[in-house]
């Protein structure tokens, strides 16, 4: 077992990552561990990028303990770039997590001054020129050809010709070197896209009202109902969220099966979101800031109002679904529609039902034919005694649930083939044999699908018979 990340102390007493367990003990006794978890160290990283976009929304994450905030025209929320450090120094000093910020022209600079900057004097320029070559994050062979070459320093690299450094050491070190001073700059990927429709509400001082917070969320859908009116546009996904003192942040959201502006409709979806939850929305010392996201739109054209003036609603239906999935949970909430498999049990599958359904429609028997397909389907198909003329003639008469009905009519045979382009999922094969289906009438009356699984001495030597469905 070996040391894998140390704080500011064990580096100080001399400890070091890679260093084996038992000469770490040996050097410090008393030394406190906790096992190494990866997923929990990436879960708690997100976790502190969610808190920092209270001052910016473009943060991405730089695993496995970096976070990158771009600030380009935020600090003015702050008062300034020195304030906005401040704050989120002291942020995270709250809750007892070290940091070290540095802030950059360039995500580069300010990754390179985070990590191996000591606070010079002189500028960025300068800071970045005494910074180690281990600033460029290169691969560890390069790095150590540098060294060896007596480049100590990104100023020594870049006293020297680029065509050189390209030659000796790779194009990746020039790469590195021109992103690091500002030459070339790429823009950092957030976590989530920059937000078009975003609406926030800050306090003065912080609001312990929980009421109070969701009355504000309800001015804030009247201020997204007016951006979404001007872009013709609707929503479909709302999330509300609630920024805590302490650093906690509280996330709602709401989603609608169709584009709506109703605002009155969201903020009854809220409320049944606030009912459901396990863990009521505690403002606990108080929130200082609210805020309202629509993540999701679509194109939502202004609708004309009947004769006695109310707005016509597409579906009746999409108010219902929309309370049903927000009580029950998204995806608990399904609806069938058709697939592309001419496998009877296949021939449907269910979706979300807030999912935008796709633009198929279920295929209609013919006016004055039967139905081609039964109403009830058995899952799986059941296995019957079939009597018939020849091998692989139509059934005369067959046996059910220890009951036996003699085939007064019957229609078919309809064959479908197996699906050849699909792989095979049992290992005898037998989702691979021809199913010949037939539609039968028994003496009583009562209309049945059934079908012979396999050809006759062609894929099986005696074909097996299945009663699939009941017609009604």
């Amino acid at each position: 077992m070996r040391l894998v990340s140390l704080n500011r102390a064990a580096v100080e007493a001399g400890l070091a990552p890679g260093l084996g367990l038992a000469d770490a003990r040996a050097i410090v006794p008393e030394l406190a561990i906790h096992h190494h978890d990866p997923v929990a160290d990436a879960e708690l990283l997100d976790r502190l990028a969610d808190r920092c976009t209270r001052y910016t929304p473009m943060v991405a994450v730089e695993p496995p303990d970096g976070i990158m905030l771009d600030i380009t025209g935020s600090t003015h929320l702050a008062g300034g770039e020195g304030p906005l450090v401040q704050a989120v120094q002291g942020h995270f000093a709250d809750w007892r997590i070290t940091v070290r910020l540095a802030p950059g022209s360039s995500a580069e600079a300010a990754h390179a001054l985070a990590r191996f900057g000591h606070g010079e004097a002189g500028g960025e320029q300068a800071t970045i020129r005494a910074l180690p070559v281990a600033a460029l994050a290169l691969d560890p062979e390069s790095e150590l050809a540098l060294r060896r070459a007596g480049l100590k320093t990104v100023g020594d690299v870049l006293d020297r010709p680029r065509k050189v450094i390209a030659a000796r050491f790779g194009p990746a070190s020039v790469y590195r070197l021109e992103r690091l001073v500002g030459v070339s700059a790429k823009p950092i990927v957030p976590r989530s896209p920059a937000p078009r429709r975003r609406f926030r509400r800050r306090f003065a001082e912080p609001i312990a009202s929980h009421d109070y917070a969701i009355g504000i969320v309800r001015e804030l859908l009247a201020e997204a109902n007016l951006r979404l009116v001007e872009e013709d546009l609707g929503g479909r996904a709302f999330e509300a969220r609630f920024f805590r003192v302490d650093g906690l942040v509280r996330h709602l959201r709401v989603e609608t099966g169709l584009p709506t502006r109703d605002e009155a409709a969201i903020a009854r979806l809220f409320d049944e979101r606030l009912d459901s939850l396990a863990d009521p929305l505690d403002p606990g010392f108080g929130f200082d800031s609210v805020e309202l996201e629509v993540l999701q739109v679509q194109s939502l054209k202004p609708s004309q109002e009947d004769i006695e003036g109310e707005a016509r609603s597409d579906s009746p239906l999409a108010g219902m679904l929309d309370i049903l999935a927000t009580r029950l949970g998204r995806n608990r909430l399904l609806r069938f529609g058709p697939n592309d498999s001419y496998i009877p049990e296949n021939g449907q599958i269910p979706s979300v039902a807030l999912d935008t359904p796709e633009a198929c429609i279920w295929p209609r028997p013919q006016v004055g034919e039967p139905p081609a397909r039964p109403l009830h389907l058995f899952d799986p198909p059941q296995r019957i005694t079939v009597i018939s003329e020849v091998p692989d003639g139509a059934p005369r008469r067959f046996r059910w649930r220890r009951k036996l009905h003699d085939v007064v009519r019957q229609e078919g045979p309809e064959r479908i083939a197996a699906e050849w382009w699909k792989g095979s999922d049992d290992p005898l094969g037998r989702d691979r044999l021809t199913r010949d289906y037939y539609r039968i009438e028994d003496s009583d009356g009562r209309r049945y699908w059934v079908f012979r699984h396999g050809l006759h001495a062609r894929e099986v030597a005696s074909p097996e018979w299945y009663l699939h469905g009941l017609f009604a």
